[in-house]
């Protein structure tokens, strides 16, 4: 007999089917015993009236007649005519994955992934994440972009700083990429609008709820550009398109949370670093220190304003400070202290940068040479900048955090399926 899938049994009422999958709950009432059985998808009760070899977590073949009840969840259940055990626990589980909640530390959580990833509100987690790769692809391709994949170990620093994690490289040293920004930038010149879906490496020592030290970043490029508002609106345009299919195919992960896609406005509103300074100052009292662009709070503010006073999740905060930006991002032409460089706050939360690239040799050069940064090991790059590119820019942004904002995690690790932090580099 052929395999029938979970969710295609309605096809085959009062019908024979065989269904392999997981038992995900088991319980018995006087002599019935109902099992609850998942494949990749959807789960479905079965019923039987004798005792079965199996338990919790097992992996099973059932063979049984389909009846439709609008009791059942889904609206139908199978009555179990055989169960095979195809593979049993040896052990048991350290936590019950038959709750409707784990409620779990997140550190029992991330070391038990590989079984705490069975439980459906986790998996809603990553199927939600599965739609939203799907989604910025689809978007990227519908708006001309072409996919690329740059090299993750690479000779020089590409965001400058120290940062970076630094790897021995045969007789040589190299590092792990913070950003495909140089190639992606190369590419411009070639395609003119590339994007990339990969891994990027931060070597910072955050203990926080928002970092982690290998993520996916959602990287696009564009060339011919008039200045960075074009960015902005590209990256717009495609959060709309994004945040749509989220909502069009996400609909029974997102109710495990209990959360609804917010409208992705057509025009997100935009602020000036310095005007968004003022406005939390004056507006909620607080203060962001001189030292830094924008901190965490000033982040959750400027979310803040941006709801009350646009009715928006999103605002975008432009013209951070040359000091603060990497020597490739243009300088604004009314303020040289200044720069065309943006992030994109979403819920209070940073989750996108971007801006309009320098794209003349000389200004370039200029701009090393007043952040004094070396060129060793950049010569590929910069030397492309001698035979003519056109104005481009681009944004990286940080997938796992889109998640993370959606459902309300605690943490962005719960978005990621293996985690990477300064302590923890298994499983």
């Amino acid at each position: 007999m052929e395999r029938t899938l979970i969710n295609s049994v309605s096809h085959h009422i009062s019908k024979e089917v065989l269904i392999k999958g997981r038992i995900i709950n088991l319980r018995k009432m006087g002599g019935i015993s109902f099992v609850q059985v998942q494949d990749y998808t959807g789960k479905i009760q079965t019923v039987w009236g004798k005792e079965i070899p199996a338990k919790m977590g097992d992996a099973v073949e059932v063979i049984g007649f389909v009846k439709k009840d609008e009791r059942a969840k889904g609206g139908y259940e199978i009555e179990g005519n055989e169960m095979v055990v195809i593979a049993t626990n040896i052990e048991e589980y350290p936590f019950d994955l038959s709750k409707p909640k784990l409620n779990l530390q997140l550190t029992t959580l991330l070391d038990s992934r590989p079984l705490s990833v069975r439980h459906s509100k986790v998996q809603a987690i990553f199927k939600l994440y599965d739609i939203l790769l799907e989604a910025y692809e689809t978007a990227m391709r519908e708006e001309g972009f072409t996919e690329i994949k740059t090299p993750k170990i690479i000779g020089a620093a590409s965001e400058g700083g120290a940062n970076v994690f630094k790897i021995n490289y045969f007789d040589k040293h190299a590092y792990l990429a913070q950003s495909p920004q140089f190639y992606k930038q190369i590419m411009v010149g070639a395609f003119e609008r590339v994007f990339e879906i990969g891994s990027v490496f931060r070597a910072e020592p955050h203990f926080t709820t928002r970092h982690v030290n290998e993520y996916i970043s959602l990287d696009a490029e564009m060339g011919f550009i008039n200045d960075y508002q074009d960015v902005m609106k590209e990256l717009n345009k495609t959060l709309v398109k994004i945040f749509n299919d989220l909502t069009k195919k996400g609909g029974k992960y997102l109710k495990e949370y209990d959360v609804e896609i917010p409208e992705v406005p057509n025009k997100i509103p935009s602020v000036k670093l310095s005007e968004i300074k003022e406005i939390i100052k004056k507006k909620y009292k607080y203060e962001i220190s001189a030292d830094t662009d924008i901190d965490p709070e000033g982040e959750r503010l400027a979310g803040r304003y941006a709801k009350e006073e646009f009715n928006s999740d999103f605002i975008f905060i432009t013209h951070y400070p040359f000091s603060d930006r990497p020597f490739y991002t243009m300088r604004s032409k009314e303020n040289p202290e200044e720069t065309y460089g943006f992030d994109l706050i979403y819920k209070g939360m940073e989750i996108a940068t971007g801006g309009q690239r320098e794209h003349i040799y000389a200004s370039l050069m200029k701009n090393m040479k007043e952040k004094k940064v070396s060129g060793k090991g950049m010569e590929f790059y910069l030397d492309v900048f001698k035979f003519a590119m056109p104005p481009h820019g681009g944004w990286g942004m940080g997938s796992e955090r889109i998640i993370q904002q959606i459902l309300n995690l605690g943490s962005v690790k719960e978005a990621v399926l293996f985690p990477r932090d300064v302590k923890r580099l298994s499983p």
